[in-house]
This record gives structure tokens, sequence and C-alpha cells, in this order.
């Protein structure tokens, strides 16, 4: 299930009236959510790739360093497309993503660690099934200083751990799951970012 995010990560949709409320020293961005795709995947015998059709993500900064970075995704478990309504149906099922129990997907960090001139890592929580363990979604970021730009992410987890320990008949599947996250944004207001130098 190479999906979500995962996911990866980060579009933020800045509401007017917290826009208003920045500080004209900070950063502010925006990412569009249609022109941006959370993905899954996972290896089996018959491919299961799909993505989310309902998601959103914020990202803020409370300084030009990204570190002060604190990003949220919320993914609506039921909205997945695999394009085959008989996978779709079973991953909502009690069995995977349980979306009449847990209906969301989150990602929750607070922090994000440059490891590279355009390269990040953001540990946080991601929570699946109301089961929630550390992961950590890494970035990289095109358009650096630019105003514009686009952020790619990726993360894996083992599905099992969540709790998704059932199969689909006749199809054999592994426990790695892969997600993918792929944003495209802008700054829409405040200075620009100031990236460490490597």
């Amino acid at each position: 299930m190479r999906f979500l995010i995962l996911c990866l990560a980060a579009c933020a949709l800045i509401l007017a009236g917290t826009r208003a409320q920045a500080p004209a020293n900070i950063p502010v961005f925006q990412f569009q959510i249609p022109e941006s795709e959370a993905r899954f995947g996972v290896k089996a015998s018959v491919p299961i790739e799909g993505k989310f059709d309902k998601w959103e993500a914020t990202m803020t900064f409370t300084s030009t360093d990204p570190s002060t970075g604190v990003l949220d995704i919320k993914i609506d478990a039921a909205s997945v497309n695999t394009g085959s309504g008989m996978k779709d149906d079973k991953l909502r099922s009690k069995d995977f993503f349980d979306a009449k129990q847990d209906p969301y997907i989150t990602f929750h960090s607070t922090k994000v660690v440059q490891t590279g001139p355009t390269t990040f890592d953001v540990p946080g929580t991601f929570t699946i099934r109301g089961v929630s363990k550390p992961e950590t979604l890494a970035f990289s970021v095109s358009g650096v200083g630019t105003g514009t730009g686009e952020i790619k992410g990726t993360m894996a987890f083992d599905r099992k751990e969540f709790g998704m320990n059932s199969g689909i008949p006749f199809i054999k599947i592994a426990d790695r799951v892969e997600v993918t996250v792929d944003l495209k944004g802008k700054r829409i207001s405040g200075p620009p970012m100031v990236l460490k130098k490597f």
C-alpha cells in the first residue's frame, strides 16, 4: 500500500484568518491539494497500489528555521481508491483500515531535521486504525528560494504492527507498506526559509 501520506508529509492548507494573523517575519506556505497526491503501494501477487481522494495537510513554521516546522496530515481512510471496487471495500474493512471505526489516518510532527541541501527527515506520530507509532517521513524539496516548489516524501511501515494481519483471498500480500506524497505549493507571504549549508 504505497500511499497516503504519507504521505510524506505536508500540504499546508492555511485558512485566510490564519494567514492574516501571521507575523510578517514568518514564512507562510499554501499547498494546492488538487495538484498534490498521496499514494500507497504494497508488493503482492496482484499489484495493490492506490491513492486517497480526500485528505488535507498543514505545515506551519514559527520562524525561517525549517526545524520549527509543524506538520499535520489527515486522510479520510474511506476515500481509498485503487481503481478496483473489490480491493477498495477490502481495504476499508476492519481487516485493514477499519474506516468505520477509525475514519482517519493521521501523521503529526513537531520537528523537521535538514539532512542535506534540499532533503529533510520529519519524525512524527503515525496513526492508523487507532494505533499510533513513531515513523519518519523523508522529504526532498525542489524550488527552494523561488517561492514555489514541490515536496516529495516517502515513508514505509509494517502493516502488521498496526493490526492489519489479514490478507485478501487468493492474493499474497507483503507486510511492508510504502507511502509517497507529492505536494505542490508556494510561499504566499513572509521571507524565504533559511536552510543550512552543506
